[in-house]
């Protein structure tokens, strides 16, 4: 398989603290900033649906707004024992202040 990778924002345009909605070959994906590292996501909660973008932050964890359903944005992971429940996650690359992902995700769908 050949890895695609899309560019998906300016790095200055990801906040510290706040995920940022992108496309990324037609699936919504949300980037987020913890530290150093910019991670990306898909952006539709497992749960309900609810809109990633607009959940709260805390380190490497993305709440979702409707119902408070927490993912590790590394992993996918909901962090919540024995939901079960994943976002997909694509590699990312910072080069020259841009954010590239990849564009096939990384780890399993939502179940």
């Amino acid at each position: 398989m050949t890895v695609r990778r899309v560019r998906a924002a300016r790095l200055d345009d990801v906040p510290a603290g706040r995920p940022l909605r992108v496309d990324v070959d037609g699936a919504a994906v949300v980037l987020v900033r913890a530290g150093e590292a910019v991670y990306a996501c898909g952006a539709v909660c497992a749960h309900k649906g609810g809109p990633l973008e607009d959940g709260k932050l805390s380190g490497t964890r993305l709440a979702c707004p409707w119902h408070g359903w927490m993912y590790d944005v590394r992993t996918g992971d909901c962090v919540f024992p024995g939901r079960g429940a994943r976002v997909p996650t694509f590699p990312t690359v910072v080069d020259a202040g841009a954010v590239w992902v990849e564009a096939a995700a990384k780890s399993g769908a939502s179940c």
